[in-house]
């Protein structure tokens, strides 16, 4: 057998161990993108059957009116409550159980198992967490003298509430690639540093923050993109509401597909909020990417 035909071959094996995986990107990726930028430029009837070709009136639309905007504004909002919080919160859980001490490894299993937990079973316990009445928040609340918090039904609370439930959900998987970062960091760079006089603080800020910058990277980017692909908690705990106060564009997007049946505006909006991420991420990769130490 050639050098040639050998090659071509190898490369027929490859392609048959990846078949399985191009057939489900294509039938759950590629095909449903594909569909979304052809029914983007058309009208539907309520089965989802195309009726009219309309060009950019939709994307028009969207621009248009008021509504699209304010939904951005509340899915940035909620992007600033939970990402930085996130992170920063699952950095001191990790400064605080990353040693070797004993009993460290029940606190890390602890601070891990919101990762387990899926978004309607986490969103089920925040909704009884929040109840008016028998919630222990607002037992707690009123065990301190202070009033009880509608926490889903002001318009006030209604966005942080959500928020605050989301970083509880999202802790685990931050925590666990923190821990990973920090483990991965070599002893001897510490040793070096104890020898050379630095103290603790010291080393934090000065050694494990900047080697720590690749992880931080990757939460930053994978965070952010998920802030804006919130959409479970949102539709279990508040449905959108109270007056639209955490309608981020995820949910008004299932609003006018699954409620309104208008599959060509949901469509625009969905090509939009992939446009916006996309953006996101570019920036983040060429200006945030200059301030990580890869080494």
């Amino acid at each position: 057998m050639s050098l040639r035909s050998q090659k071509w071959k190898e490369v027929g094996l490859a392609y048959c161990f990846l078949l399985p995986s191009i057939v489900l990107f294509s039938v759950f990726m590629f095909y449903p993108m594909i569909r979304s930028v052809y029914l983007s430029f058309h009208l539907t009837n309520p089965r989802g059957i195309v009726a009219m070709f309309v060009g950019l009136e939709n994307f028009i639309d969207i621009f248009r009116t008021g509504a699209f905007f304010e939904s951005l504004q509340v899915t940035a909002l909620f992007m600033l409550y939970t990402v930085p919080t996130g992170i920063i919160l699952s950095l001191v859980m990790v400064a605080l159980t990353h040693n070797k001490l004993k009993g460290m490894s029940l606190f890390q299993w602890i601070f891990s198992m919101p990762i387990v937990i899926s978004v309607a079973t986490g969103s089920a316990i925040w909704l009884l967490l929040f109840h008016p009445s028998i919630g222990m928040l607002n037992y707690y609340f009123g065990l301190l003298g202070i009033q009880p918090v509608f926490w889903l039904s002001n318009p006030s609370w209604a966005l942080f509430s959500v928020s605050l439930m989301t970083i509880w959900m999202n802790s685990g998987f931050s925590y666990i690639v923190l821990l990973g970062g920090i483990k991965g960091i070599s002893p001897e760079i510490y040793e070096s540093a104890l020898i050379d006089g630095a103290n603790a603080r010291r080393m934090f800020f000065n050694i494990t923050m900047p080697l720590l910058s690749p992880t931080f990277f990757f939460l930053s980017i994978v965070s952010i993109i998920g802030s804006f692909q919130a959409f479970g908690q949102i539709h279990i705990l508040t449905k959108g509401g109270p007056s639209h106060s955490t309608d981020v564009v995820v949910y008004s997007i299932y609003q006018e597909a699954f409620v309104n049946f208008q599959f060509g505006t949901a469509s625009a909006k969905a090509l939009v909020l992939f446009v916006i991420i996309m953006l996101l991420t570019v920036i983040q990769f060429r200006f945030a990417e200059k301030k990580v130490h890869y080494q």
